[in-house]
């Protein structure tokens, strides 16, 4: 009796996976030729012949997947700290870092961080007890916040008091830092949450735009060879700079954006490289690879009220901080309008939007066009702030840094895009005094390779994001 459950069981296997007119006749068989000796019963699988039609690899697991990632981090720090290249000698690093035992040092800590990770449940209860019972004050926070419009409005005020003074008490290249690497990236983030973060849309080209709203300005104040019918003070070019990109966003989001995912993404490409390569080569309207030098400081000059930028990076740093205030702002607004919801529809899931009614071309369309004048606006203050700009301050290499920022930070959320963009748009130049110029990127990529596996939602997820990794790593 036992070998005739054995053989109902895998015939039943066998049946299920068969083309449906052949499984019909191979089940009549079957039933024929046992109905004579036992009234048939519909036997169960068992559970080895279902995980043998699966067919998942022990490597396909997701902890075993955490291990390959991270011995890959281990031999990615062993490079990045072992000896520097000669130029005499091409492979010297690689060769002495792979013979060395420091490899197999940053191996063994790898490993037994996974192990720590996936197999310590006691020590990391204990963590997250100890966590949990520290960060409960900050749990109140947020119910106390969302009760309280002023204790809202009063941080609020607090944390534009401390951005606008704490600089005072920096030196001059620290500040020149925030202004040219953080205050400039935290604006493209932010415009590129737009794009990816609430739209859902890929794009790879991004840095396209900014290089738009720099030559715009160089435009307009005259000192490129192609000369405007006026010159306009470079302060009144940001509006000037933001409509351009937004006109540029439109040209190239309405004859691709019917197109999806991969293949978006190769055409965003498309378009920087086309924007890089006309800054480059078209010398008798761009100034090709000399660039263009000379563009001046913002100024404001309204009868009593004269201003002028000059060469002190505080003056650019508060403006850019008014800048990103004003934006988010506007962005918390648009987010939480009508445009926004559609948004986050057409990002969970664009098909049941289109199928709902929903004009998915023409609010992509109005995304990428934010999204585009946002980087018109940092592309107008870094002209100005740098006075020279040229193909290279524009590569390819920028727009995947964008990227990582707000993935890192958590996409779709505004205030873990500025923290986010903030962090590792610093990080390069805060490890100056202790890490070589040519490693700092790769400290940067092992940190967001570390920051994938364990917390791919980012540092400060938006809601909807948090629960939805939550969900997918329950099930």
């Amino acid at each position: 009796m036992s070998t005739l459950n054995d053989t109902s069981a895998v015939t039943a296997v066998q049946v299920a996976h068969l083309p449906v007119s052949t499984a019909s006749t191979a089940s009549t068989a079957s039933t024929a030729s046992t109905a004579s000796t036992v009234s048939f019963r519909p036997a169960r699988p068992s559970a080895e012949a279902l995980a043998a039609l699966r067919g998942h690899r022990w490597y396909e697991r997701p902890r075993w997947r955490r291990l390959c990632a991270l011995t890959a981090v281990g031999v990615l720090l062993a490079v990045m700290t072992g000896e520097q290249g000669s130029g005499a000698d091409l492979l010297f690093s690689l060769r002495t870092t792979f013979t060395g035992t420091a490899l197999w040092a940053w191996i063994a800590a790898a490993v037994a961080l996974w192990a720590i990770a996936e197999f310590g449940a006691v020590p990391r209860r204990a963590v997250a007890s100890g966590a949990r019972a520290a960060a409960a004050p900050l749990a109140r926070i947020r119910p106390a916040l969302d009760s309280s419009p002023r204790l809202r409005v009063a941080l609020v005020v607090a944390g534009l008091a401390a951005a606008v003074l704490l600089p005072l008490l920096f030196d001059r290249s620290t500040n020149q830092v925030l202004v040219d690497w953080v205050g400039i990236y935290v604006l493209l983030a932010l415009g590129l949450n737009v794009v990816i973060g609430w739209a859902g849309l890929l794009d790879l080209g991004f840095v396209a735009f900014f290089a738009i709203g720099s030559y715009s300005t160089a435009f307009w104040s005259g000192q490129l060879p192609v000369k405007p019918p006026f010159e306009l003070n470079p302060f009144l070019s940001i509006p000037v700079a933001m409509v351009t990109c937004l006109l540029a966003g439109i040209l190239l989001g309405a004859p691709t954006l019917r197109l999806r995912g991969d293949y978006l993404a190769i055409v965003t490409l498309g378009f920087h490289e086309i924007i890089y390569l006309i800054a480059k080569n078209a010398e008798s309207v761009t100034g090709g690879s000399l660039g263009v030098f000379g563009i001046p400081h913002f100024s404001v000059d309204l009868g009593p009220l004269q201003y002028r930028w000059g060469l002190d990076p505080l003056d650019y740093l508060w403006l850019l901080i008014g800048l990103i205030t004003v934006l988010v702002l506007l962005f918390r607004k648009l987010v939480r309008s009508k445009i926004g919801r559609t948004w986050e529809a057409i990002r969970e899931d664009e098909v049941a939007a289109a199928a709902h009614g929903v004009d998915t071309v023409k609010y992509k369309l109005m995304a990428f066009a934010i999204g585009a004048s946002t980087s018109g606006v940092a592309g107008a203050v870094y002209a100005s702030k740098v006075g020279f700009i040229n193909p290279e301050n524009f590569p390819l290499l920028y727009s995947v840094l964008v990227l990582a920022y707000v993935i890192f930070g958590g996409m779709g959320s505004i205030p873990g895009v500025l923290l986010g963009a903030a962090l590792l748009a610093y990080l390069p130049h805060g490890l100056k005094d202790v890490v070589d110029q040519k490693d700092r990127f790769m400290y940067l990529g092992a940190l967001l390779v570390v920051m994938m596996i364990y917390r791919p939602q980012g540092l400060l997820p938006a809601r909807r994001r948090r629960r939805t990794v939550r969900t997918r790593e329950a099930s």
